[in-house]
């Protein structure tokens, strides 16, 4: 029988999923609007940019709001080992989030228009995922420190462990590969092609470091954890399908065809990678302190947040479907008309 603790588990690790995909397309849109922008390109495709963040950049952080509620309700400890040694890089985090969510506030009044707001805008789509990155390195091990009762991060450790970087290079190239193959096929849905080449230009460019930053983060996985790579071995089929999903993907994107099933294979591929690693990584939240069976609350609770999360995404799903059926994939607004 499957414990509430591993339905928990992986209710949280779906929501996660579907922020590391919606917020890699905003994220990743705000890099390229200033990118155009400092090329002179920005007539190409900063309108189909904005055509698509006008809707959806409200509902990007629902996914995280859930996954970070649920994971302080279903394992309270994450609260005293993650807030304790997270306090520097979480700070960092909320504050670039702030700065984003001033260039929507302020985005009706110009500030699409100035290179400075475009800069931040367009750094902290970069930065944002670098700094939530962190939290993965942790969950490694090695990293946070408890003595006498406190509980500390090795700063040092972090900053010079080719891990840490390794992950904070594959969010930046993920980040911008994912939204370069999906704005690709929302331009296409536009019928915008001067938009398409462009943005599929950036899409296979970044592909290839995305890749790479994949098999290193990998190798520095194997010296830095050898159990969870060594469980991550275990899944080595899934880890193959990612592998052939990114082939199929690169392979439309190259031939300039079906852009909606190229962006359909790079979810696969993220989705077969992110859960080959999510599930190496059990049964450990924070190794070694945290586990999923020693560290969830007590059984009532833990039931009630599973049924409360379990509707709250069959809530967010339909409400996703219906903002893409009226804005995203409506032929006339996507092509600018309304």
């Amino acid at each position: 029988m499957i414990s509430y603790e591993l339905i928990g588990i992986s209710v949280l690790w779906l929501f996660l999923y579907g922020y590391l995909i919606v917020a890699s397309i905003d994220f990743g849109a705000g890099f390229f609007a200033f990118y155009a922008k400092f090329t002179k390109k920005d007539h190409l495709i900063n309108r189909l940019i904005s055509r698509y963040l006008s809707p959806v950049w409200e509902i990007t952080n629902v996914f995280f709001v859930f996954f970070f509620v649920g994971i302080i309700g279903f394992f309270p400890d994450t609260a005293y080992y993650y807030g304790s040694s997270l306090l520097v890089p979480a700070s960092i985090g909320i504050v670039l989030i702030a700065i984003r969510g001033s260039f929507y506030a302020f985005e009706n009044y110009g500030s699409k228009e100035n290179i400075v707001f475009l800069f931040l805008y367009g750094a902290t789509g970069l930065f944002i995922p670098a700094s939530l990155s962190v939290a993965l390195t942790l969950s490694e091990g090695g990293f946070i420190m408890e003595e006498n009762g406190t509980v500390y991060l090795e700063y040092m450790n972090l900053l010079t462990s080719p891990l840490s970087w390794s992950i904070v290079g594959l969010a930046i190239v993920s980040v911008l590969f994912i939204s370069g193959a999906f704005l690709t096929f929302y331009a296409a849905r536009a019928d915008d092609q001067p938009a398409v080449q462009l943005l599929r230009t950036y899409a296979l460019f970044w592909s290839t470091p995305t890749i790479i930053a994949a098999f290193t983060a990998f190798i520095y996985l194997s010296q830095h954890n050898e159990r969870h790579f060594n469980n991550m071995m275990d899944m080595w089929w899934l880890l193959a399908l990612s592998v052939g999903f990114f082939m199929i993907a690169l392979w439309l994107l190259y031939k300039g065809r079906r852009y909606g099933l190229a962006f359909i294979s790079i979810m696969l591929q993220f989705a077969c990678a992110f859960f080959a690693y999510g599930i190496g990584q059990y049964p450990y939240i924070l190794d070694p302190y945290i586990t999923i069976q020693d560290g969830a609350t007590h059984e009532s609770m833990g039931i009630a947040l599973v049924a409360a999360f379990i509707g709250g995404l069959l809530l967010l799903i339909p409400s996703l479907i219906l903002v893409f059926r009226l804005f995203l994939f409506d032929a006339d607004y996507v092509r600018g008309k309304r």
